[in-house]
Order: C-alpha cells, then sequence, then structure tokens
C-alpha cells in the first residue's frame, strides 16, 4: 500500500487465495458427502433386522430403543444350541447382522458357530461372535469360526487385565465407533479417521492394560490347547460332584458341548444366600441371573437366578473335590 493509500493486488495473491478457496471448499465439500453417507447408513439401519441368539443383549436392546435397529432372538433346542435351519428361517431381506455367543455364560454350551456360519453365506449376512467365554481357551479366529467379525474381552481366558479387550473385524468390515475424537491423528479435521486403529482408539489409550493383556494372550494362546484340555477336565469333574448332590440342579444339557462354566440351582436354598455361604469359606462364585435374562428365562431359572463357578488354570482338582463338598454340607439333609 503506497501513501496514496493504494492496493496493490499480485497475481501471486489471486493464485494463493484462489488456491485456499478451492482447497476450503474440496474440504467442506467432502465433509458434506460424509454427513450424507452417515445419515443414509442411519436411515437404512432403521430399516434393517438384527438376529441374535442370545447373550450381548443390552447394548442391543439400547440401540432397538433409540429406533436403530430391531432386534429378533432365536430360542436354542432341547440341548441348547442353535440349529442352522432354525438361523436360516428368520433371515429377512432387511436382515443386517447375525450376533452369536460362542459360548453361554450360563450353561458352558458352546454353539457350533461354524454351521451356523455356513448357513448365512448364501445370504451374505455378517456375522459377529461374542468370544467371552471361549478366546483363549477353544480355537477363536476368522478363518476357524467363519466369522465376520470377533469381540472379546482380555480378562478371562486371555488371562489380561480388566479394562481390556478385542475386536477382531473381517475384511471390509468397518463398523461405526461408539466414541469419537481426540484421536490425536488427522487434528486438522473435526471427521474421526477413517484409517486403523486411529477410528476406534478414541480419548488415551489404556497402555499399561495393553501391555498386559499382551503378556497375559501370548502365554494363554501358547498354552491354549493345554488350558482347554485342563479346564473341561475340571468342569467335568465339578458337574459330575454336583449332580450327584440332593437337592442340587445343574444347568446345561449333559449332552451338549461346553466350556469351563457351571451353573446349578440349590433347590431348596436361595443362590445368592448359597454364595455368600460359599465366599466365606473361600469359594468366589457369582449368584443372580448373570446378564443373562433370556437365558434364564428359557431354563425356568427366571425368578430364582443361579450359582455360577468358573473353573480356570490356577484351578485345582483338590478345589473342584473342596467346592463339591462344601455345597453339599451347607445344603445339609434338611436343606435339601
Amino acid at each position: 500500500m503506497g501513501t496514496t493509500g493504494q492496493m496493490l493486488i499480485t497475481a501471486g495473491a489471486v493464485l494463493s487465495a484462489g488456491i485456499l478457496l478451492l482447497t476450503t471448499y474440496n474440504r467442506v465439500y467432502r465433509w458434506t458427502l460424509r454427513q450424507k453417507a452417515q445419515d443414509r447408513e442411519l436411515s437404512a439401519i432403521r430399516k434393517e433386522n438384527t438376529l441374535l441368539t442370545y447373550g450381548v443383549l443390552a447394548c442391543l436392546k439400547g440401540l432397538e430403543e433409540q429406533g436403530a435397529i430391531r432386534v429378533r432372538m432365536l430360542a436354542p433346542n432341547s440341548l441348547g444350541l442353535i440349529a442352522p435351519e432354525a438361523l436360516t428361517a428368520a433371515i429377512t431381506p432387511r436382515t443386517a447382522l447375525c450376533v452369536i455367543c460362542h459360548a453361554s455364560n450360563v450353561t458352558g454350551v458352546v454353539q457350533p458357530v461354524q454351521q451356523l456360519s455356513r448357513a448365512l453365506k448364501p445370504y451374505g449376512v455378517p456375522l459377529l461372535v461374542d468370544a467371552a467365554q471361549t478366546a483363549g481357551i477353544l480355537d477363536v479366529s476368522l478363518s476357524s469360526l467363519g466369522a465376520d467379525m470377533i469381540a472379546m474381552p482380555g480378562h478371562k481366558g486371555l488371562l489380561g487385565p480388566h479394562g481390556t479387550g478385542v475386536l477382531v473385524l473381517g475384511r471390509g468390515m468397518l463398523p461405526r465407533p461408539l466414541v469419537v475424537g481426540g484421536t490425536g491423528s488427522q487434528s486438522e479435521s473435526m471427521i474421526q479417521p477413517e484409517q486403523l486403529p486411529d477410528r476406534y482408539e478414541s480419548g488415551t489409550a489404556n497402555l499399561p492394560g495393553i501391555a498386559g493383556l499382551l503378556v497375559g494372550a501370548r502365554f494363554a494362546l501358547s498354552h491354549r490347547e493345554e488350558i482347554e484340555q485342563y479346564e473341561d477336565s475340571l468342569a467335568r469333574d465339578l458337574r459330575t460332584r454336583l449332580s450327584a448332590l440332593r437337592g442340587v440342579r445343574v444347568l446345561g444339557h449333559p449332552a451338549a458341548p461346553k466350556v469351563g462354566v457351571v451353573s446349578f440351582v440349590p433347590t431348596a436354598m436361595d443362590p445368592g444366600e448359597l454364595c455368600d455361604a460359599l465366599a466365606h469359606e473361600g469359594f468366589a462364585l457369582r449368584a443372580g441371573l448373570h446378564c443373562a435374562p433370556s437365558v434364564h428365562q428359557w431354563l425356568g431359572t427366571l425368578h430364582t437366578g443361579a450359582c455360577r463357578a468358573s473353573v480356570g488354570i490356577y484351578n485345582t482338582e483338590t478345589d473342584v473335590e473342596a467346592l463339591a463338598a462344601a455345597v453339599g454340607r451347607l445344603l445339609g439333609p434338611d436343606r435339601a
């Protein structure tokens, strides 16, 4: 600007301003396209159904209450298993997802996920497997199960700390994150990054927990077959001992395959009262509905709940024998 108050505008300044405007327009345009895509996605979700065997229910019911999805639950057969034909009969053109608990956290019954996966393939319905009770114990992978996604906590069979978990995604599976922002990458954008793992790592990562999970998972996976056989032996022994007691009903069909989860109902004593008494003797069992009311409804134990024991690699045959003896003693002849 000269002394006369005139402003000189050079060709370079015009070019720079133009580039800035085009860049800004491009970012706004891309943001608009992504927002419209998300709106279309949400609109489509509201028109879809989700198939659910049992488990993982609370979060899906929460989405259903928001009008985002509709949930349909399938009842198991007499063995506690979902039949492939029952699954395919429930599929509609709007079915968006099938969610299956690999093993029940009440009965321990293991679902035939491979068979169910094969039944789903012709329909193109993605399969999400909840491996909370099986990861680190059974062979759990996308290829072995035929799953598209697998979710698992870190503190159970993977021997990691509480507050950790793993989500395994197959090719093309990019579900919308529940929490957004604070990823520490692409800070120039207000939109959640699409690349992995940033898309699902909002906030400060639990690095100590992740490190602990890594150590636990390495040990569990390197000894998986031994752990599977050992826990199966302990669980079978416990079921046999509890079944021999008067006034005790062990849940789960004897012929169904199971993991090391053993639930039982004392017929003449409140399960909570029994678990409290067992706690005073050093046994850690859980009483109640185990976040699985639909399973208890099917078992006929919705109004009573049950006692649940979970065997692990740090338990021994002596522990199993002592627990069964304590249950028998606490029930006593007058309780049976």
